[in-house]
């Protein structure tokens, strides 16, 4: 009886998904330690989809998703690069460059990034407008993965740079372990019913903070 009493204790205890559901994260100032990890069970990945949504008013570079392995630090990275105005996908440590985001600061933005091993090809959606379709690599992204908010691994868990922390609020972040459609991008970018990820579902979303990080009501603009 004792025993049970102490499994039960236990669970009760342990972290459990959160419906995070018109919340956000809200980073408020630069640091290398303020993030978000999200649990994942998936350790292979043949096609990959991130979408989030997010605001912030940073004039410099800064991360938007990031997940690593012990292999590669980038496994899958999504990077605002300020001095050029690009966004750039990292797959595998290998990066391209998209110049056509109209990311501008002070407002929302949706954005999506796929990637297929099989043609190693990855396009980016930004605010539903589609990008065009470039190789990055192929072969599967596999191994023990680490998946941030707010920080930019350059190492396994680690390796943070302050210069790099992502300011500014970020919601609705989604994963798949295969290649969204079009309309599906759609859907979700217009905040419709669309399939939640099957990796990271900000409905059932498994986290951990670590610093000065808040988890707030999202904010509406009122018209």
């Amino acid at each position: 009886m004792m025993c049970l009493l102490v499994l039960l204790m236990l669970a009760s205890c342990a972290a459990s998904p959160q419906d995070l559901s018109g919340k956000m994260f809200t980073f408020p100032q630069q640091t290398n330690t303020a993030r978000v990890t999200l649990t994942t069970s998936t350790v292979s990945f043949n096609a990959a989809t991130v979408c989030h949504r997010s605001f912030t008013d940073l004039k410099r570079d800064h991360i938007l998703f990031s997940m690593a392995t012990r292999t590669n630090s980038n496994a899958f990275l999504v990077f605002w690069d300020s001095t050029n105005k690009e966004m750039e996908p990292h797959i595998k440590d290998q990066k391209t460059e998209y110049g056509g985001c109209d990311y501008k600061l002070g407002m929302w933005h949706s954005i999506c990034s796929t990637w297929d091993s099989a043609t190693g090809l990855v396009q980016l959606w930004c605010d539903g407008r589609p990008s065009s379709r470039k190789y990055i690599t192929s072969g599967p992204i596999s191994g023990s993965t680490i998946t941030i908010l707010g920080q930019e691994q350059d190492s396994h868990g680690g390796g943070f740079d302050s210069k790099q922390s992502f300011v500014g609020m970020m919601s609705d972040v989604h994963m798949w372990d295969y290649t969204l459609s079009a309309c599906e991008i759609q859907k979700y970018v217009d905040e419709l019913n669309f399939t939640p990820g099957n990796v990271l579902n900000w409905s059932a979303l498994d986290f951990q903070i670590t610093g000065r990080v808040l988890t707030e009501d999202k904010q509406m603009t009122c018209h």
